[in-house]
């Protein structure tokens, strides 16, 4: 299944939630997030189909393998590009704006050979 930027967003707040709080509900989502419950509700729907979360009796959300995969690549893209941008000279507001876009496009390839080139080990 082939997920839109909104799945990875939705992903990636389930794993900030989870490192802060432990337990994830769709109401931590949508507060998270600042959207409606209905909203999450969609998402969640969509992202059980595809296989990229999980919930149990209690409604809390878990993302499986694949989901904390894209939740990981999806969180460790938005650090880095903002940080390029404004340190090429983009304004802050400009940067994390067009980063927002750019994490969304990137093939994970790509992500990681562009990093390489920056960020040396």
């Amino acid at each position: 299944m082939k997920l839109h930027a909104s799945g990875e967003d939705y992903l990636e707040a389930v794993l900030v939630l989870q490192k802060e709080k432990g337990m994830v509900r769709s109401v931590d989502v949508a507060r998270h997030m600042e959207v409606s419950k209905p909203s999450v509700c969609h998402a969640v729907t969509t992202l059980k189909k595809g296989g990229f979360l999980t919930m149990d009796e209690d409604f809390s959300l878990h993302l499986t393998d694949i989901g904390r995969e894209v939740a990981e690549q999806t969180y460790e893209n938005p650090c880095f590009f903002p940080r390029q941008l404004a340190a090429a000279g983009v304004d802050p507001q400009t940067a994390e704006r067009e980063a927002c876009r750019m994490e969304h496009t990137i093939s994970q390839k790509s992500f990681e050979l562009l990093k390489g080139a920056v960020e040396p080990e």
